[in-house]
């Protein structure tokens, strides 16, 4: 069942190398980091929401922590209470992780090991190219680590981060919760070169569009979703 989703995955990226990526395997990527993530966009809107939800909540869970410190089951009860009040799910951006986890390891396996998929196993409809391009917009290498894509994602990883953060109201002391946010925000880049540095360019690739995704979705999201509580 995985090679089978491996190779429904190279059929894609096949098809839209032959037909709107003009013969570029890195604008084939692009198009179907797109594709996938457009797919997931109900997905990713519910877990955005439900993170702005737990920012503004955050003050009554400080509250419920102060009231029911010396009682942890209380605590627990009052904070799954104020969760179902609100109607959101805690372990929302852990589920995201998890709904992005199995593609990307797809991904990751697909452009690993790209010279071993057989383009005699193409489906009907994706016509057969000549020749397999590597070389994408005539200067990036998709088989080998390329420093200004890894660049990019990673500071397309900084601003995705920042975009999530709270803001914070003058005077008012920061929280815990604050604290590790702000902490993150400079994580995720640094995760990102860790990552990214020895790995193919067409995996950078897609890291960057999936992070200029994330970007353009957080700014929509964050000018258009209204949060009361």
């Amino acid at each position: 069942m995985w090679q089978s989703f491996l190779y429904f995955l190279f059929n894609i990226l096949i098809f839209l190398y032959q037909t709107i990526a003009f013969s570029d395997l890195g604008v084939a990527i692009i198009l179907l980091t797109i594709l996938i993530r457009l797919a997931l966009v109900p997905l990713f809107y519910k877990g955005a929401k439900s993170q702005m939800i737990m920012q503004k909540i955050q003050p009554k869970l400080q509250q419920i922590q102060h009231d029911h410190k010396d009682n942890k089951e209380k605590q627990a009860q009052a904070m799954m209470e104020l969760y179902k009040q609100h109607k959101v799910n805690p372990f929302s951006g852990i589920l995201l992780l998890f709904a992005q986890l199995p593609v990307f390891i797809a991904l990751y396996s697909l452009f690993i090991n790209f010279s071993k998929f057989s383009l005699d196993n193409l489906y009907g409809f994706v016509s057969r190219p000549d020749h397999l391009q590597l070389l994408s917009f005539d200067l990036i290498d998709l088989r080998n680590s390329n420093i200004i894509i890894v660049g990019l994602a990673a500071l397309a990883q900084y601003f995705q981060g920042y975009l999530t953060l709270p803001k914070s109201e003058p005077g008012k002391p920061v929280s815990g919760a604050e604290k590790i946010g702000k902490q993150m925000v400079f994580m995720g880049p640094i995760i990102t070169l860790v990552i990214l540095w020895k790995l193919p360019a067409a995996i950078g690739i897609y890291w960057l569009t999936n992070s200029i995704f994330s970007v353009a979705q957080q700014i929509y999201i964050n000018k258009k979703v209204k949060i009361d509580v």
